[in-house]
C-alpha cells in the first residue's frame, strides 16, 4: 500500500461538478450620474488654484523657510502639542524673512490650518500639500478649502462673546453662503442679519431649547454673594447675545481667508468663495446619494455594510461616507478600523483610502511600521505613485505576500465560500504546497491555524487536506 501523503502536490483546482448552466440573464445597465459642473462662471480650475496660492504665499513663504532652515529633531515647535513655534524659532524668522513675531506667527497658523504643516505631538514638519505645492493644482485647492473650514480659527471671536453663542452662529453660516452664492451678487449686511436670525431660532427650536429665565426676585442673591461668586456662575444666555457683532465677525474671517469681501456694508463671495460653496454643496448631494444608508455610522460598521456590495456600489459609498467627515478624522478612522481583527475589513478600508487618494497619503505611509497593515501599506503606494497594476506585487518580499495570502485567505475564511478558500491557492507565491505550508508557518501570521485548518476543510482532495490539517496541527502545538 502506497502512502497518500503528497510529497510535491503541485497547487491546483479540483473542478467542482458541473451544473446545467442556466442561460444568463441580460443585467441593466446603470445610468451613470453625469459629472457635476461648477456654477456658469466660475474659472477653471487653475486659475482657482493660482487664487489659492496668491492668498496663501504668506503661508507658504513661512513653512519653507522652517522646511529649509531647520533641521530634522531641532526643536521647531513649542511643546504644547499644537505644533505653535516656539520664541526662539519665531524671532529667527521674523529676522530673516523681514516681518514681525506677530505676522510669523499669524501665517504659521494659516499653514498648519491649510495642511502645509502637519503637528506630530510636540514637533511640526512640511505636509504633502506643500511638496506638491507648485505642481499640483489640486493640492492646492485642498489646502484653500481645508483654510476655508477654519475661518472661525483664523480670526477670532470677540472675548466677551460666549462660546455658545459663536457656535451657533458658526453652525448657521453655510446657509448664509450658500444665500450669498445664489444671489451672486452684493448682499447687504443687513439683509445677512436678518436671514442668520432666522437660522439661529431654527437652530434653537431643533434643540428644543428651554427659553432663559432670569432669577425671581424674592430669591435674589444679596450684593456681598454677588460680588463673591465667580464671574462666570451666570453666563450670558445666547438669546440675549447681539447678533450683529457676530455677523460682522463671520465675515471679516471669511475675508480673511479670501472667501469674501466685505466692504461698505456689503458683501460678496470671491470667485474661490463661490467655488468651495459649491463643492461643499456637492459633498452633500453626494453624501445624500448613499446607496446603503451608512452615512452616519462609524468606519467600522460602514465597511461591513459594503463588504456585500459589488466594487462600484462599494466605492459610490466610500465617496457618500467620506463626504460627510473631515477627510483627516475619515482616514484616521479607516486605519483604526483596519488595524482590528477582522482581514476582511482590513482590506475594505484600504480600499475606501484608495478613493481618498492623496490625503491620505501621510498616514498610509506612517502605517508601514505595523506589520499587520505593510502589505497593504506597499500596495496602496505603489498604486498611489503610478505602478503598474499588473505589476504592483512586485513591491511585497516573499514574506510579506506569504503574509498577505494568510490575511486574505481569513477573510475568505470568515465571510466567503469553501471554493473561494480552495480557489485562493492560485494567488499563493509558492509552487507547491509544502513550499506554502513551510512558508505560511514560518511567517507568523496570528491567524495561521485557522486558515490551515478551514482550507483542510474545504478541500476536495483527501490527501492534500490530510497534509494540510497535520501542520495546523504542528503549528498548534508548536512541532515541528
Amino acid at each position: 500500500m502506497t502512502s497518500r501523503t503528497p510529497r510535491d502536490s503541485r497547487l491546483r483546482l479540483v473542478s467542482p461538478r458541473r451544473q446545467p448552466l442556466a442561460a444568463p440573464t441580460p443585467r441593466p445597465v446603470a445610468a451613470r450620474r453625469p459629472a457635476p459642473r461648477p456654477p456658469e462662471g466660475t474659472p477653471p480650475p487653475a486659475e482657482l488654484a493660482r487664487a489659492a496660492r496668491r492668498d496663501l504665499a504668506a503661508a507658504v513663504r513661512v513653512a519653507r523657510w522652517a522646511d529649509t532652515r531647520i533641521g530634522p529633531g531641532n526643536n521647531m515647535a513649542a511643546r504644547d502639542g499644537k505644533g505653535t513655534l516656539s520664541d526662539v524659532t519665531a524671532l529667527r524668522a521674523a529676522e530673516e524673512l523681514g516681518l514681525t513675531v506677530d505676522q510669523v506667527r499669524a501665517d504659521w497658523d494659516t499653514a498648519r490650518l491649510a495642511g502645509l504643516v502637519e503637528v506630530h505631538g510636540a514637533s511640526a514638519r512640511p505636509g504633502w500639500r506643500l511638496r506638491a505645492w507648485d505642481r499640483d493644482d489640486t493640492a492646492v485647492l485642498r489646502g484653500w478649502v481645508a483654510l476655508f473650514d477654519a475661518w472661525s480659527l483664523v480670526h477670532p471671536a470677540p472675548e466677551e462673546v460666549g462660546p455658545a453663542a459663536v457656535a451657533e452662529v458658526v453652525e448657521a453660516m453655510p446657509q448664509l453662503l450658500s444665500f450669498l452664492q445664489l444671489m451672486a451678487d452684493r448682499v447687504a449686511a443687513a439683509q445677512l442679519l436678518d436671514l442668520l436670525d432666522q437660522r439661529v431660532t431654527e437652530l434653537r427650536t431643533e434643540r428644543c431649547e428651554i427659553p432663559y429665565v432670569p432669577p425671581v426676585a424674592h430669591h435674589r442673591p444679596s450684593d456681598e454673594a454677588l460680588r463673591a461668586a465667580p464671574a462666570d456662575s451666570e453666563p450670558t444666555p445666547p438669546q440675549d447675545t447681539p447678533l450683529r457683532p457676530l455677523l460682522d465677525w463671520s465675515l471679516h474671517g471669511l475675508a480673511a481667508v479670501g472667501a469674501l469681501t466685505y466692504d461698505d456694508g456689503h458683501a460678496t463671495l470671491t470667485p474661490l468663495g463661490s467655488w468651495a460653496v459649491w463643492v461643499k454643496l456637492e459633498q452633500i448631494c453626494v453624501a445624500a446619494q448613499s446607496p446603503a444608508g451608512n452615512i452616519e455610522v462609524s468606519a467600522e460598521d460602514m465597511l461591513r455594510g459594503c463588504a456585500r456590495l459589488r466594487p462600484k456600489a462599494a466605492r459610490d459609498e466610500y465617496r457618500a461616507w467620506l463626504a460627510a467627515r473631515d477627510i483627516g478624522t475619515a482616514v484616521t478612522d479607516l486605519l483604526d478600523a483596519a488595524r482590528g481583527e477582522d482581514a476582511l475589513l482590513r482590506g475594505l478600508a484600504f480600499e475606501a483610502l484608495r478613493v481618498v487618494g492623496a490625503p491620505a497619503e501621510p498616514e498610509v505611509r506612517r502605517a508601514a511600521d505595523d506589520p499587520h497593515l505593510r502589505p497593504y501599506v506597499l500596495l496602496w503606494l505603489a498604486e498611489y505613485e503610478g505602478a503598474d497594476p499588473e505589476d504592483v506585487h512586485t513591491v511585497l518580499s516573499r514574506e510579506e505576500a506569504t503574509w498577505l495570502w494568510v490575511d486574505t485567505a481569513a477573510a475568505v475564511a470568515d465571510h466567503g465560500e469553501a471554493l473561494l478558500l480552495v480557489r485562493h491557492l492560485e494567488a499563493a507565491v509558492q509552487p507547491t504546497v509544502p513550499a506554502l505550508i513551510e512558508e505560511v508557518r514560518a511567517v507568523g501570521h496570528p491567524r495561521t491555524v485557522q486558515v490551515l485548518v478551514a482550507l483542510a476543510a474545504a478541500h476536495p482532495d483527501p490527501a492534500l487536506a490530510k497534509a494540510v490539517r497535520r501542520a495546523a496541527f504542528q503549528v498548534h502545538t508548536g512541532g515541528v
